[in-house]
C-alpha cells in the first residue's frame, strides 16, 4: 500500500523525519519498501493568476498572456496549452526558475512576442508522466505563493508491504493509529458527522446470503452534478496514494478507501430495477464488468443484484451497466461487510485482483460500515451536490464476526518473551492500541476491538507487546542449555551400517511409496488383504504396502524401460500389516530388503559374465547378518511363497520365527509384472537382527593348522547347514575352519545323492596336534555324519 506522508502527518504528526518514521514502521512489522518524492525537484514556482489571453498573432496554437504573481507588474509570457483562459489560477516558473531536469527558465521571444516565465503542467514539474495542459489550480489559490508551500509537495509517498494479517493498516486510519502508539500520541481523526437526509427515496435490502455478508448499508442520492471535477486536493491525495483520478463519484469512493480503509461502490440508480439483494450466483449467469469483459459466474460467487440482474460481484467488481457516468443523475450508494472466507480466492478464479478485492479478503472493520458511508455522503454531497436520502441497513447479527476476550499471564509473557516489562507498561501498551485491559492478579483479561481481527490467543496479545515495546528493546540474551553425552552402547547396531554394506556389495538405495498399487500387490499377495486409504494421491496409490517388494518390483520394470538391464536394490522402510490387535488396527514393521535383476557383476574382461542366482544373494544376506549377533541364530529353510519361485524359496528363521524371506520372482508374477529376466527378492525383518557382534581378543595359537578333505556322499535333501551344525558339535575347539569346495552329481553317484567336498582346518591353542588326535577329530566327523545323515565316503 502507498500513502501521503503529509496526509498521515495530519491525522498524527510525531516529531521525527521520514527516514526515521520509515524506520519505526519496519520496526513495528509494516514493512516499509520504499520512499518517493512526490514531485520534481524544483524551484521559483509560483501561483499566477491569467488576467489576459488572447491569440499569437503569428502563431495559431500559442496564445499570449498577461499574469499576476503578485508583483506590481503583469509578466507577459507566451503559452501553448488549450485550457490557458482568462481568470485561471496557474504554477508559474519564474524567470530563473529551475525545473527537473535542471532546465532554467529564462527571458525568451517566441515568434517575435516576449516571454518572461512559463506556465507549467503536471508533468513539467514532476507530479505526473504526461499532462493534456497546464495545471489548473483552485479559484481561491492565494497569487503569489510558493506553488511547493501551496501545495504541500515537501511530501513523500512511503509504500509498506503488510502482512495479510495486518489488513487494519490499508487505511490512513489505520497507519495514524499504529504511528501514534508507537509515539504515545494522540490520532487527531477528522469530524465525519452523519448526514442529515433531505429526501424520502430509499431501496430496502435483502440479505440472501446472511453468512457470506452480513452487514449491507445502501443509501439512495439523487440530482448529483457528475459534470463537475474532482477537486485539486482529492487529486493530488489520491496521485500520491497511487491512484488514478477518474470521476468524482469513484474518486470519493477511492478516498475514503484510502482513508478509513473500507472498499464502497456506487451504482447508477436509474438501473437499479427493484430492491437489492445480495446472493451468490447460479452457475453459468453472466455480467458484463466495468472493463466490459463479460464473464461466467460460479455457483460460489457472492453477488450484489436486483430483482431482475446481476449488478456486481460483491467486494471485488462492479458491473458495466449498473456503473456510474457523466449521464449519471441518481445514485445508490453501498457500504457492506463482506465475510473474508466469501471472498478470498475468488477475484482470483477469475484473473481479477483489485484493491476491495485486496481488503475484503484479509478482512475490514465490521462496525466500519456507517462511518464510510456517511463520509463519502458528505463528501459527495460537498463535490458534485444532490440530496442524500436515509441510511437503509440490513443486518444479521449472529453472522458478524464475534470480538476476542483473552486473558493473558504475566508468567506466560516473561516465558516467552524472556525480559521483564512491568505490567503498568503493558497496561499502557495495549490501551494505546485501542484494546479494552483490565488487570488481573496475574496478568492482564482483554477485550479485542473489531478491527484488529487478527488478535485471537494470548501469544498474539505477547507479539503486539513486543512490537510496540520495540524489539530493538529487548536484549539479545543467547539460550543456554546443559548438554550431556548421549548415552552410546557399543552392541547398538545402525541401520546406517546396513546401507553401506550393501553398497559396499553393489547395491544402490531405493526409496519408494509407502501406498503401492493394489493390482501389483495382489499379484505379488494374491488373497491378503491390505489398508486402503481413503483419499489416495491416485488410484494406483492407494493401498499400503504389505511388503518392500511392490515398490522395487515396479522401480525394477521403470529402470528396465530404460535400458538397465543390471539392477541392483534394495531399501529400508515399513511395512504396513492389518491387525485388530494393533493400535489403529495396522502393525509397522521396520524392514530391509532388496532385488536382484542381470549378471552378477558388471561387464569386465577379466571376468566371465554369469547372471546373479539363489545363492549369490543368500550371500548378501548372509553378509548383512553377519554384521549382527544373530549370526548363529539366523537359519535358512525351504519354504512357500505365492510371490516366489516354487523350489527357490527359502525362509529367515530366528527362534523358530520366520523373520524374513529369500528367493526368485514368481514366473506368473514376472510375466504379469513384465520383469526381463531372473529377479531375486529379498526382506528381513529388522527386529530379528539385534545388536551387533562385540569384537573380543583372544590369543592366536602358536602352533600349526591343519587340513583334512572329505567327501561324504548324502541324499539330494540333506542340508548343509544341518551337516555343518553337526561337525561343530564334534570338533568343539579344535576346528577353526569348516568349508564346503565342491557339490558333485552324476556318474559315479547314485541317483537321489550328492557328493559334497568338505575342508576341515583343525587347530590347538596349546599344543601340537598329532596325526592321531587329528584322525580321532576325522574319525569322529565321519561316524556322527553316518548316524545322523546316512553319509558314506566317497571312493
Amino acid at each position: 500500500m502507498k500513502f501521503s506522508e503529509t496526509w498521515l502527518r495530519q491525522w498524527v504528526n510525531p516529531a521525527i523525519d521520514t527516514a526515521t518514521l520509515s524506520e519505526q514502521l519496519s520496526m513495528a512489522g509494516l514493512e516499509v519498501d520504499g520512499i518517493e518524492p512526490v514531485a520534481g525537484v524544483f524551484s521559483g514556482v509560483v501561483v499566477g493568476e491569467v488576467v489576459a489571453c488572447g491569440p499569437h498573432p503569428d502563431a495559431d496554437k500559442l496564445q499570449v498572456t498577461q499574469v499576476n504573481i503578485g508583483q506590481p507588474e503583469l509578466l507577459d509570457i507566451v503559452c501553448g496549452a488549450k485550457n490557458c483562459r482568462k481568470g485561471l489560477k496557474v504554477a508559474v516558473a519564474t524567470v530563473g526558475a529551475v525545473l527537473p531536469g535542471d532546465f532554467v527558465i529564462k527571458k525568451a521571444k517566441l515568434r517575435g512576442q516576449p516571454s518572461n516565465g512559463m506556465l507549467c503542467s503536471f508533468s513539467e514539474l514532476g507530479m505526473a508522466d504526461d499532462s493534456d495542459g497546464i495545471m489548473e489550480l483552485p479559484a481561491d489559490a492565494p497569487v503569489g505563493i510558493n506553488i511547493r508551500q501551496y501545495l504541500e509537495l515537501d511530501d513523500h509517498t512511503i509504500e509498506v508491504d503488510l502482512t495479510p494479517n495486518r489488513a487494519d493498516c490499508l487505511g490512513i486510519k489505520g497507519l495514524a493509529r499504529e504511528v501514534g502508539v508507537l509515539n504515545k500520541l494522540s490520532v487527531c481523526q477528522p469530524e465525519m458527522a452523519a448526514v442529515e437526509p433531505t429526501i424520502s427515496a430509499q431501496k430496502a435490502i435483502k440479505l440472501s446470503a446472511p453468512d457470506a455478508c452480513p452487514r449491507y448499508l445502501g443509501r439512495v442520492i439523487k440530482n448529483v452534478d457528475l459534470s463537475r471535477s474532482s477537486p485539486l486536493w482529492l487529486t493530488e491525495k489520491l496521485r500520491r496514494c497511487g491512484v488514478r483520478s477518474i470521476d468524482p463519484v469513484v474518486d470519493v469512493t477511492n478516498y475514503v478507501l484510502l482513508e478509513l480503509g473500507h472498499p464502497m461502490h456506487a451504482f447508477d440508480l436509474d438501473e437499479l430495477a427493484g430492491d437489492i439483494d445480495v446472493r451468490f450466483a447460479q452457475d453459468g449467469e453472466k455480467l458484463v464488468l466495468l472493463d466490459e469483459t463479460e464473464i461466467e459466474l460460479k455457483a460460489n460467487t457472492l453477488l450484489i443484484a436486483d430483482g431482475e440482474k446481476a449488478l456486481a460481484m460483491a467486494g471485488i467488481f462492479g458491473g458495466l451497466q449498473s456503473g456510474v457516468t457523466t449521464k449519471t443523475s441518481h445514485i445508490f450508494l453501498e457500504s457492506a461487510f463482506f465475510s473474508p472466507l466469501a471472498i478470498a480466492g475468488k477475484a482470483r478464479q477469475y484473473g481479477l485482483h483489485t484493491d476491495a478485492s485486496h481488503r475484503y479478503e484479509r478482512g475490514v472493520d465490521p462496525q466500519l460500515q456507517r462511518t464510510a458511508i456517511e463520509r463519502a455522503t458528505a463528501l459527495l454531497l460537498q463535490i458534485v451536490g444532490g440530496e442524500a436520502g436515509p441510511v437503509v441497513e440490513a443486518v444479521a447479527a449472529e453472522h458478524l464476526p464475534k470480538t476476542a476476550n483473552i486473558s493473558l499471564t504475566e508468567a506466560k509473557l516473561l516465558r516467552l518473551l524472556g525480559h521483564p516489562i512491568a505490567k503498568t507498561e503493558v497496561s499502557d501498551i495495549l490501551t494505546r492500541l485501542g484494546l479494552t485491559v483490565s488487570e488481573t492478579a496475574n496478568g492482564w483479561d482483554v477485550q479485542v476491538p473489531g478491527y484488529r481481527f487478527d488478535i485471537q490467543i494470548s501469544e498474539d496479545l505477547i507479539e503486539e507487546i513486543a512490537r510496540v515495546y520495540g524489539y530493538n528493546n529487548i536484549p539479545n540474551v543467547a539460550p543456554q542449555a546443559a548438554l550431556s553425552m548421549r548415552k552410546f552402547s557399543e552392541a547398538e547396531l545402525s541401520v546406517q551400517r546396513m546401507r553401506e554394506l550393501l553398497v559396499d556389495r553393489g547395491y544402490q538405495e531405493a526409496i519408494t511409496y509407502s501406498f503401492v498399487d493394489p493390482k501389483v500387490q495382489q499379484v505379488l499377495f494374491p488373497g491378503q488383504q491390505a489398508l486402503i486409504l481413503p483419499n489416495p494421491i491416485s488410484a494406483d496409490m492407494s493401498a499400503m504396502r504389505l511388503n518392500l517388494w511392490p515398490g522395487l518390483v515396479q522401480a525394477a520394470q521403470h529402470n528396465q524401460n530404460r535400458q538397465q538391464s543390471r539392477l541392483r536394490l534394495f531399501e529400508y522402510g515399513l511395512k504396513f500389516i492389518p491387525d485388530t490387535s494393533a493400535e489403529g488396527g495396522v502393525r509397522q514393521v521396520e524392514v530391509i530388503g532388496g532385488l536382484v535383476v542381470g549378471s552378477l557383476s558388471n561387464e569386465h574382461w577379466a571376468m566371465a559374465e554369469r547372471a546373479a542366482d539363489f545363492y549369490d544373494v543368500k550371500g548378501d544376506v548372509e553378509a548383512l547378518v553377519g554384521v549382527t549377533s544373530a549370526t548363529k541364530d539366523i537359519s535358512f529353510c525351504p519354504a512357500e511363497h505365492s510371490a516366489l519361485h516354487p523350489g527357490q524359496t527359502a525362509q529367515i528363521i530366528r527362534d523358530d520365527k520366520v523373520v524374513g524371506y529369500l528367493g526368485a520372482l514368481h514366473p506368473e508374477a514376472e510375466r504379469k509384472l513384465g520383469i526381463k529376466g531372473k529377479a531375486y527378492l529379498f526382506e528381513l525383518e529388522l527386529a530379528a537382527l539385534g545388536q551387533r557382534a562385540i569384537v573380543e581378543a583372544e590369543e592366536l595359537s602358536k602352533y600349526p593348522a591343519n587340513r583334512r578333505d572329505l567327501a561324504v556322499v548324502v541324499k539330494t535333501d540333506v542340508r548343509f547347514a544341518d551337516i555343518t551344525a553337526s561337525i561343530k558339535k564334534v570338533g568343539v575347539n579344535q576346528l577353526v575352519d569348516l568349508k564346503l569346495f565342491d557339490v558333485y552329481t552324476g556318474q559315479g553317484v547314485a541317483d537321489g545323492y550328492k557328493s559334497l567336498a568338505i575342508a576341515l582346518t583343525l587347530q590347538d591353542k596349546t599344543r601340537t596336534l598329532e596325526d592321531k588326535d587329528i584322525q580321532l577329530v576325522v574319525n569322529q566327523v565321519v561316524n556322527v555324519l553316518k548316524d545322523e545323515f546316512d553319509a558314506t565316503l566317497r571312493d
